[in-house]
């Protein structure tokens, strides 16, 4: 245990958070996302669900400045009735840590792709329907 670090942040977790890079990008998935499909690097969080690993991660983890939208969520199907309410506690979790960040909604098969690409994909046993996320981690500026 450290101090001053979320415990809800494995050591695993944590490494791999230190050695992303500006403009790496990390993806918070639901329960029923392909993680291990589409992970280059897959760290398991069973037990947990996506907002308080979203809340505890952006405590570290600085999102990028130099892009409009360094956040995207999962955007619905269409035709599928859907209505995901986490995304309101997804913003507000957000602006906490990053009051200028904004959101960007992406298509599915394209979030699918993105995520392929990731630096990390992280699986959570989430249960809400389209709770995943990805973060582009920006430069710490002190």
């Amino acid at each position: 245990m450290l101090k001053g670090i979320p415990p809800i942040l494995s050591p695993e977790l944590l490494k791999i958070l230190s050695e992303m890079g500006h403009g790496d990008e990390l993806v918070l998935g639901d329960g029923n996302f392909p993680a291990a499909n589409c992970a280059q690097r897959l760290v398991r969080a069973d037990g947990h669900n996506v907002p308080e690993l979203l809340d505890a991660i952006l405590q570290l983890f600085p999102l990028d400045q130099y892009v409009e939208q360094p956040v995207g969520l999962m955007a619905v199907v269409p035709g599928d009735p859907t209505k995901p309410t986490i995304w309101e506690e997804y913003k507000t979790i957000v602006k906490k840590h990053e009051p200028k960040a904004d959101i960007e909604m992406i298509e599915r098969f394209a979030f699918y792709e993105r995520a392929k690409k990731a630096y990390v994909i992280i699986a959570t046993s989430e249960r809400a329907l389209y709770a995943n996320i990805i973060l582009k981690k920006g430069v710490v500026v002190e």
